[in-house]
């Protein structure tokens, strides 16, 4: 069983990239963040589909995270303030907007800051915009 928890991030799109990065450095959570182009999905228990399709947060009992909920869960393991904001992001009606949120930046995170043509998500990604384990 693993230890620590593991975000896992699509490491060819340069907006997701920078926004690991800039957890990594200011909200500081307790994970070990991984591209899922490096990540051994089999072990995590994570189809690839869902893994290009949005962030995930693995617990050390393996439990799988995505979207908005895998953010919130981030926020949660870095304490201090970031604690509370993670927990807002849990609850209803907060949660349905964080996850459509969500869903709106990662459709269209090739438009964001840092992202290129390789961010996109395949058309058939975009269509779905399902909540995961919500």
């Amino acid at each position: 069983m693993r230890t620590q928890a593991v975000l896992v991030f699509d490491g060819d799109c340069g907006f997701c990239t920078t926004s690991v990065a800039f957890a990594e450095r200011r909200v500081r959570p307790r994970c070990r963040s991984v591209p899922w182009q490096f990540a051994d999905l089999r072990a995590l228990g994570i189809p690839q589909e869902r893994a290009e399709h949005e962030v995930l947060w693995v617990t050390p009992a393996g439990t799988v995270y995505g979207g908005a909920h895998a953010v919130a869960k981030l926020l949660l393991s870095a304490g201090r303030g970031w604690a509370p904001l993670g927990a807002l992001l849990t609850l209803p009606p907060l949660r349905w907007a964080a996850h459509r949120v969500y869903r709106l930046v990662a459709d269209n995170r090739q438009r964001m800051p840092g992202g290129t043509a390789a961010c996109a998500l395949p058309g058939n990604h975009r269509a779905r915009a399902r909540p995961q384990n919500t």
